[in-house]
């Protein structure tokens, strides 16, 4: 037994022993190691690159510099800036008039919403502050966002909230409209909603009985001749004519839609349910189901249009014998929505303003705080009388 367990040690040690292998050095390998001793290149040689095409690794290394032996540090190229800055004629005016907040409780009290609110407009102050920018005393403007706060669709501009099912409709809204319009004593409303693509008719009954209401509500309580105008900033109703038709008869002064951007950029800029040729069609079924109403438009700038493309629009909208058109400044709610391409200056809205008059429009306001109500009242209280004067003086 204690011969066989030394057998096994023998042969385990024999097994484990590494074997060592003698190379002989040839000619070639021993001419290789004395090149590369004489051979002075360093590890910035060998980045160095003296290809043609000028890209040299050097610095990618922080730019050896060869000839003095120094590091030199190379700052990476400048990355392109997101968010714009904001030139100095983007200024507005502060919400802090006793109109301003008199329209804010009344708002909260009774639960209602304003785009003006929700869609962050820059001109709160000056329209339910009821002065211009100059301190003087203009018809105050609310635009009231009727059928909730949450929107079906996602347009890439908006701030509005969205949500697929968004709440119910509240039954009692139309009278909670017609009553703080009442309270505030407004010269002039404007009536807008979010999309709601969730229901069976899209909330054009909701949007037409908000504005009977309202109507009735002030032939009680104005005078005959100071009857509030009502605009109606509608959805498109999914290009339903006759939910269009539905709401264009309703009573209203004004059918705003707005057409947003030229369309080329509509698929980038609104929701895929929302269209170009739709937008068109929605403003020219309005005017033809009521020939007494006004029919209006807004354009965002700055989403990386053109003159040619904002000259096509205008163009298509005469076509259809839109009465006013609006421009404004596209300005990102947020870092989540598109980014502002470029500031147009205010000598180029001015631009805007007269080639829009020019092609017959009634109205053109054209600004970089412009929006679709801005100022709303004034401009249709001040064509009212002048065609009011014109009437009587050919009479």
């Amino acid at each position: 037994m204690r011969r066989s367990t030394s057998l096994i040690r023998q042969v385990r040690t024999f097994s484990t022993a590494p074997k060592v292998t003698i190379t002989k050095s040839t000619p070639r390998l021993d001419a290789l190691r004395a090149k590369l001793l004489d051979d002075a290149s360093d590890i910035h040689d060998f980045a160095k690159n003296d290809n043609p095409d000028g890209n040299g690794i050097d610095i990618a290394v922080n730019g050896h510099d060869s000839l003095t032996g120094t590091i030199v540090r190379r700052k990476a190229p400048p990355r392109p800036a997101k968010i714009l800055p904001k030139p100095s004629w983007i200024k507005a005016q502060p919400a802090t008039s006793d109109n301003y907040l008199s329209l804010r409780s009344t708002v909260r009290e009774l639960g209602l919403a304003t785009v003006c609110e929700e869609a962050k407009c820059p001109n709160i102050g000056e329209c339910w502050g009821g002065k211009d920018e100059n301190g003087e005393k203009s018809a105050a403007t609310a635009t009231i966002m009727i059928m909730g706060d949450t929107c079906t669709r996602g347009c890439s501009f908006c701030a509005v909230k969205t949500s697929r099912k968004p709440g119910p409709l509240d039954p009692e809204e139309p009278e909670k409209v017609a009553e703080a319009i009442t309270k505030w004593g407004l010269d002039y409303v404007v009536l807008t909603s979010v999309d709601r693509d969730d229901l069976e008719d899209q909330g054009s009954n909701h949007f037409r009985e908000v504005v009977m209401k309202l109507k009735a509500k002030s032939l009680q309580s104005r005078d005959p001749d100071k009857q509030i105008l009502v605009e109606a900033l509608t959805p498109d109703f999914r290009g339903d004519l006759k939910l269009v038709e539905n709401v264009a008869t309703s009573g209203l002064d004004v059918y705003a839609h707005n057409i947003e951007t030229v369309e080329r950029l509509q698929n980038r800029v609104r929701d895929r349910r929302a269209g170009y040729a739709q937008t068109l069609s929605v403003l020219e079924h309005a005017k033809k189901v009521n020939e007494l109403v006004l029919t209006k438009t807004s354009i965002m700038l700055g989403l990386g249009e053109n003159d040619e493309d904002i000259r096509k629009t205008l163009q298509d909208l005469r076509n259809i014998d839109v009465d006013v058109v609006t421009f404004g400044q596209y300005l990102q709610p947020s870092k989540r929505h598109l980014p502002v391409k470029e500031y147009v200056t205010p000598e180029k809205y001015q631009e805007w303003q007269e080639e829009g008059e020019g092609m017959g429009f009634k109205y053109v306001a054209s600004g970089p705080l412009v929006r679709s109500s801005y100022k709303a009242g004034e401009f249709f209280l001040k064509n009212l009388i002048q065609e009011r004067e014109r009437a009587r003086v050919a009479a």
